[in-house]
């Protein structure tokens, strides 16, 4: 009996990854396993969609069960990988079972950052999974309070939905600002003041020393001793890679499975790909980066697929993510902390894309924001400039009425 192609972790990249190995041709066993019961679904709009939808939300799923039917692939839900021995090349479920694999592709992912004060409560949680969302949608009701502690993209995003349904929403974050890390200040300045305009309270620079249930909900008391009462608090700090598999197995790690170029693990016959894997960005120098992005997840298990065919494609995308919160859209693509010169576009009076230059002029980074899709074409325009590694005229950048296409031909 021949080896199963074997995929650990039932989101996006894990999905994308069992049908492109058949879109590749292969049409041995493609075992998937998943970790929820669900077949593998967005995980995009379990911030969005799921908490406004007037009716019941159902998890979009990536592939219904009779499309897994239609490509033979077994999608084993609701099933844990506890062990990897690589000797004799076997996945160990949680029961003793064994699964034969040829080639072995970890996609687990990334879990919520802990917030240990928040270990024993009640009326705190986190957003991950989609069920996750459903417990957090039926605490969202008119008038109930919801404090978030977090003023990341998934913090803000939920504080939107939240809003929309008519809960009162406090965001706690620790940082000077709002999206530290994510965006540029102008950026996030626009979205903080369509927050306050929504009624949303966001408080920065703050630190929480003891978080205590009540009855109905729990008590946050900050460092300076104050105390906000809330329904529900939604820790939003972060997420850390699901590496415990490959750890136990021996294969490399550090902020994330270890991969090269083509995604294979310190184990040639064992891949990575996803939330869950470091992977060198040939863009930057071989800079090893972790991404935790939708897009990424689709090229990466795509990409995984192929070359656990022994293809052996090196990874060349460019880093891309976007938000929507209330009618604004948001998109990044490239690394903006690489850059050392920041050049504005104006594209009408409520969007505008930020252009992050290197010190040799290279393109290394865009950011924008405006109504709806209004920035996606100038956006695509410049992920291309940013992959041909181009040095466009910063005067050029600047002015709207040059075409970014011209650019891209020059």
């Amino acid at each position: 009996m021949a080896a199963d192609m074997v995929i650990v972790g039932g989101g996006e990249c894990g999905a994308r990854a069992a049908f492109a190995l058949r879109e590749n041709g292969y049409d041995g066993p493609v075992t998937l396993i998943g970790a929820e019961k669900h077949l593998p679904y967005e995980r995009p709009p379990l911030s969005k969609d799921v908490m406004t939808s007037p009716e019941h939300p159902l998890a979009r799923t990536i592939a219904g069960n009779d499309r897994f039917a239609e490509q033979d692939i077994r999608f084993l839900g609701g099933t844990t990988a506890i062990g990897i021995d690589r000797k004799a090349k076997e996945i160990i479920f949680a029961g003793g079972d064994r699964l034969a694999y040829d080639k072995l592709l970890l996609a687990t992912g990334a879990v919520p950052r802990p917030l240990p004060l928040a270990a024993q409560s009640r009326h705190c949680t986190c957003l991950r999974s989609y069920d996750d969302a459903l417990t957090i949608r039926a605490r969202l009701q008119p008038g109930a309070r919801i404090v978030i502690v977090g003023g990341g993209f998934i913090g803000l995003e939920l504080a939107a939905s939240a809003r929309q349904r008519g809960a009162a929403v406090t965001v706690l974050e620790t940082q000077a600002r709002i999206l530290m890390r994510g965006v540029a200040e102008e950026i996030a300045a626009v979205i903080a003041e369509r927050h306050r305009q929504e009624g949303v309270l966001i408080r920065c620079g703050i630190a929480i020393a003891a978080i205590t249930d009540r009855d109905t909900g729990v008590t946050l008391t900050l460092a300076g001793g104050e105390k906000l009462e809330a329904d529900l608090a939604v820790i939003g700090i972060g997420a850390i890679p699901a590496t415990a598999l490959a750890e136990a197995a021996g294969l490399e790690t550090t902020n994330g499975i270890l991969v090269n170029a083509h995604l294979q693990t310190s184990d040639p016959d064992i891949f990575a790909a996803g939330d869950c894997c470091a992977f060198p960005l040939a863009l930057y120098g071989g800079r090893r980066v972790r991404l935790e992005a939708w897009r990424n997840a689709q090229e990466q298990g795509t990409l995984a697929a192929r070359n656990m065919l022994g293809l052996l494609e090196p990874h060349r995308a460019v880093p891309w993510f976007w938000s929507d919160q209330y009618e604004l859209g948001l998109q990044v693509a490239g690394l903006a902390d690489e850059a050392s010169q920041i050049i504005r576009r104006d594209l009408d009076e409520r969007a505008f894309i930020l252009f992050h230059l290197a010190a040799d002029g290279r393109l290394v980074a865009a950011s924008g924001i405006g109504r709806g899709n209004s920035i996606a074409r100038d956006m695509r325009l410049a992920e291309m400039l940013i992959a041909r590694s181009a040095c466009p005229d910063p005067a050029g950048l600047a002015a709207p009425d040059v075409k970014l296409k011209s650019l891209l031909a020059a």
